[in-house]
């Protein structure tokens, strides 16, 4: 039998953000999610105390140096990688942009990249692009009407000449977790590489990039409780035989350089520390001994997270199902095996944007459109996809009484 997973403290968690983010029932987490007090304390000591060049040349550029490399240290590790394999970068968007160009050198024409339909676009059109170089694309498509992808597919599309899937671990409209490792074994075993977006799972299950064996894995800290940059994982051969995109002096092993060509946003990857702090944190709170190793203490708070976020799922799916004029697009279930907590959904002869403007009548925030997931919005047969859909997201500090007031307010209006 399974240990028993504790509850999480809501008063604990709720305690270690700003007072002024409970004043909305807030539903737009996959937007980006709410900053805990460590990550602005830690930006705001950089700022105070550190705000110069990081480098060895005298004590504050050193001090300064040390905490940028403490940030992407942790937070590397916290994904079970290591430092030097992890560039941290302005977005996800930008991290793919910027992959797809350092790996097109190394392909050659009527090569092929297999672009799932189901993708945030950050993770499609970069490697769409990629077919004015003379690379072939196609497309890995979705089920008419649910969204998901089927693994089979791939058996069709995968050839001798694929380099590369691209995919989304979960999409930002279903809230479907994919099988990242069994679709990254199809892929290898037919001699390509994978690149997974992840922006949409991070904030609510642990990552493993070594037990999954991806071979890029991509993410964004603002929607997991951080400032507004992203992460790109790679496996370190692969990064190091990328060619470089940033300044022509950048040795080729000079990851952290030559794949981020904006330069490191300092104050920032030193706040990423913070997000390791507040981890910790819930950790020592709710766990009688938690693990050692960083990893491992992430993967227990995720445990915490998921047990959290699927109970409050379940609520909402079960509620929606009552509604006979709502077309939920996703999974219907709160299974936590399954989906995450986000949730889209149409109401028949009402435009999307109508109803978060109700509903912010309440304090109740939601969001509507497409989410820059419009193959996807296409694909599922909504006519007009820039209205799109109707979006519920959740995070670990989404209460009980935020979700009842949430269903309270959609009863009365759909």
């Amino acid at each position: 039998m399974k240990p028993k997973v504790p509850a999480l403290d809501m008063e604990f968690v709720r305690a270690q953000y700003p007072k002024t983010c409970w004043e909305w029932s807030f539903f737009e987490n996959a937007g980006g999610s709410y900053v805990p007090n460590p990550v602005i304390d830690c930006i705001t000591a950089y700022m105070r105390e550190t705000q110069v060049q990081p480098g060895p040349n005298f004590p504050v550029a050193a001090e300064a140096q040390a905490r940028v490399d403490e940030g992407h240290a942790r937070m590397a590790a916290i994904i079970g990688a290591n430092k030097d394999e992890v560039v941290i970068t302005p977005s996800t968007s930008l991290s793919a942009f910027v992959l797809a160009h350092a790996l097109r050198p190394t392909w050659t024409d009527g090569d092929e990249i297999i672009v799932a339909v189901q993708n945030h676009e950050a993770n499609s059109g970069p490697w769409r692009r990629l077919q004015e170089f003379g690379l072939k694309i196609l497309d890995w498509p979705v089920h008419t009407e649910t969204g998901s992808l089927n693994p089979a597919h791939l058996d069709s599309l995968l050839t001798k000449r694929t380099r590369l899937v691209a995919f989304p671990h979960v999409s930002n409209i279903l809230g479907e977790i994919n099988d990242v490792k069994g679709i990254t074994r199809k892929v290898h075993d037919a001699g390509a590489l994978v690149c997974v977006d992840a922006v949409a799972y991070a904030p609510h299950r642990a990552i493993d990039v070594k037990a999954w064996d991806v071979d890029f894995y991509l993410f964004s800290f603002y929607k997991v409780f951080g400032p507004h940059i992203g992460c790109l994982y790679g496996k370190k051969d692969l990064l190091i035989g990328a060619k470089n995109q940033g300044h022509y002096f950048f040795d080729n092993d000079d990851i952290a350089h030559k794949l981020n060509p904006a330069g490191p946003q300092h104050e920032m990857i030193a706040s990423l520390a913070g997000i390791a702090d507040y981890l910790d944190s819930l950790a020592e709170h709710h766990l009688n001994n938690p693990p050692n190793n960083p990893h491992a203490r992430a993967a227990a708070v995720f445990n915490l997270i998921a047990q959290h976020e699927a109970a409050l799922a379940q609520k909402i799916v079960n509620f929606l199902k009552t509604k006979r004029n709502v077309r939920l697009i996703g999974p219907a279930t709160g299974a936590a095996d399954q989906r995450v907590a986000t949730f889209s959904f149409t109401v028949n002869n009402r435009k999307s944007a109508e109803i978060p403007l109700l509903t912010a009548a309440e304090w109740v925030g939601l969001s509507s459109g497409h989410f820059y997931a419009k193959r996807l919005v296409e694909a599922v047969g909504i006519t007009d996809a820039d209205d799109g859909v109707v979006r519920a997201s959740l995070a670990h500090y989404t209460s009980e009484d935020n979700v009842e007031k949430l269903i309270s307010v959609l009863d009365r209006i759909l």
